[in-house]
């Protein structure tokens, strides 16, 4: 079982890791493993992307762990309004910049605490599923399932188990739970860190009442769409 002390441990990794955050995203410094590399990083990110973008329109939408913005601004551009929320107020500054005038409502907020109070077309969440323990697994999708109207969708991306996707200087994967992450500055962390099997994970999501699929870009990584099973 994680420990409470790793999550507000990974709470504080990321809030010190916001103005370095997008360099992982853009195979920068530390996440540069070369021009090839690189080429099919963005090639699978666009994959994911394209697949997102076939579940426009997205209606009233809310992000979950919505980060510097990342696809905060695919969501805002097929969304009719959009809720954006995350644990660091740094992360969120920086969504702001880089989202503009467009309607976005923010939230400052624990997603281990939280619960919704409103209901919308479409939840997304990327790259926060790998940050969730296998014991606070089933309350995710329990509040998903609580944030959605009738016939509402979830969409999630995440990463696959390679090293390639993470910094040069970072430890080997494992099947832990927990990884330590370093900062540019050399500051180490340790945060919640699962890596689904994509198969297994449609499986489970099944068992809990979710019915879609889970599809991989290749390397790097999975996503999924799914919608809860009605009932009664």
């Amino acid at each position: 079982m994680v420990d409470k002390s790793i999550l507000q441990e990974q709470v504080a990794y990321y809030r010190a890791r916001a103005d370095e955050y997008d360099e992982w995203h853009s195979r920068q410094g530390r996440y540069d493993r070369g021009d090839e590399h690189k080429l099919q990083w963005h090639a699978e990110l666009d994959a994911v992307r394209s697949a997102l973008e076939r579940e426009r329109p997205f209606g009233k939408c809310l992000e979950l762990a919505c980060g510097t913005g990342l696809w905060t601004t695919c969501l805002v551009q097929g969304a009719a309004d959009l809720t954006a929320i995350d644990a660091s107020p740094e992360t969120i500054e920086i969504n702001r910049t880089k989202i503009g005038d467009a309607p976005v409502q923010y939230v400052v907020a624990d997603l281990f605490e939280w619960w919704p109070t409103e209901k919308y077309d479409f939840v997304f969440f990327g790259f926060w599923l790998s940050h969730v323990p296998a014991q606070q697994f089933n309350r995710l999708w329990e509040m998903v399932r609580a944030a959605l109207k009738p016939g509402g969708r979830a969409f999630f991306v995440d990463g696959l188990a390679t090293q390639e996707s993470t910094a040069r200087d970072h430890a080997a994967i494992d099947d832990s739970g927990v990884m330590e992450r370093k900062l540019n500055d050399g500051q180490t962390f340790n945060i919640v860190k699962v890596f689904h099997d994509p198969t297994q994970l449609e499986r489970q999501l099944r068992d809990l009442g979710w019915k879609g699929s889970v599809g991989t870009t290749g390397e790097f990584f999975y996503y999924g769409c799914m919608v809860p099973v009605e009932t009664g």
